[in-house]
């Protein structure tokens, strides 16, 4: 099958550190290049992948302090995108509802993969293009009420191989955080529930120029590099160390968070993870066997006195079984034969699909 992936262009694909929606297309890009799929990654030109890629910018715009009007770029690489559809049997966009005006104007069908959350000003233009094929990344992203198409959950997933495994916490007992340190992800609340039970915290994630006033007032007064220890951004490797040697990881969010890489990345580390129940955690983390879903602050304190009775095994087993990049591009690969049969249906032939394993 001919396949087109959009990536956001803020971030390489995949990322260098944080960067979740960047780190899913890469790995699904790969996985399908690796089952005898053609595919074609429009991204930044600092990308790396197994499929062919069409660069429009040189560098992650994130990195190039030239670059002023984001949007701009977006929308050479989206008339790139289609100007070449006819190449394509199914474009599959990642980019939120930049692509959706351009979506219908071609015949080659788009599935439009949402990675983030709705605002008052983007309701409008799903709401107006509600007919267009979507994937949720999880149940509790859906908003009913807006009427969108939604051809399936498809949950995201990462490699379990490229994650090691430890069966143990570091001698030097710690809790983790990991994500963006924004409001939403909740570092203040990290903050809070390790002094408050006395517990050593480390902090790694990458913060952008809107949170730096955030930051400045709300975070850094606490960092002491004894108790709570702020690591700057994380690679891969350093992620995995993080949270692999710690007792739990924490995830106070405050938001309706649609996924949340950091819990799967954390699970199959072996480390269970405490999070408020907000958002998708629920769909995540099994509660009382792979971490603790909590109300409140107060909640996750009691989480941390019994998270010593979880099995860091079971922890791994829900990721390799649930969240692995196998699964996702079983559902993924299953939703673009969904799309390809409407389509031939809808021309009056008959489905002849081919291409696919």
């Amino acid at each position: 099958m001919r396949i087109a992936q959009i990536a956001p262009l803020w971030e390489s694909v995949p990322p260098p550190a944080y960067g979740g929606a960047e780190l899913v297309v890469s790995l699904l890009t790969d996985e399908l290049v690796q089952r005898g799929h053609d595919v074609t990654l429009f991204a930044s030109g600092d990308s790396v992948s197994l499929a062919q890629l069409e660069a429009i910018h040189p560098r992650a715009l994130r990195l190039d302090p030239n670059v002023k009007e984001h949007p701009i770029y977006e929308m050479l690489q989206l008339g790139h995108v289609y100007q070449r559809a006819q190449e394509f049997d199914i474009i599959h966009s990642h980019i939120g509802c930049a692509a959706l005006p351009c979506s219908p104007l071609v015949k080659t069908p788009t599935l439009h993969t949402l990675h983030g959350s709705f605002s008052i000003d983007n309701e409008k233009l799903f709401t107006h293009f509600r007919d267009q094929p979507y994937v949720s990344i999880s149940n509790t992203q859906r908003e009913p009420r807006l009427g969108l198409n939604y051809i399936a959950t498809v949950y995201n997933g990462i490699n379990p191989a490229a994650h090691k495994f430890y069966p143990e916490p570091d001698g030097s007992p710690y809790l983790a955080f990991l994500g963006r340190i924004s409001p939403e992800k909740g570092p203040h609340l990290a903050i809070e529930i390790a002094k408050r039970s006395g517990w050593h915290l480390k902090m790694a994630g990458k913060i952008d120029r809107v949170d730096v006033d955030y930051f400045e007032q709300e975070i850094k007064p606490h960092i002491d590099g004894k108790q709570i220890e702020y690591l700057g951004e994380a690679n891969h490797v350093q992620k995995n160390i993080l949270m692999g040697n710690a007792v739990a990881t924490l995830f106070p969010i405050t938001w309706q968070e649609p996924f949340g890489l950091v819990m799967i990345e954390s699970m199959v580390a072996g480390t269970p993870v405490i999070a408020l129940e907000l958002g998708s955690t629920s769909e995540i983390i099994v509660d009382g066997k792979t971490g603790f879903l909590c109300q409140n602050v107060d909640e996750c304190i009691h989480a941390v006195k019994k998270v010593h009775d979880l099995d860091r095994n079971a922890c791994r087993d829900h990721v390799v079984n649930y969240f692995g990049v196998k699964q996702m591009t079983d559902g993924y690969e299953a939703v673009y034969q969904q799309l390809l049969a409407e389509r031939f249906s809808k021309n009056g032939r008959a489905h002849q699909y081919v291409g696919i394993r």
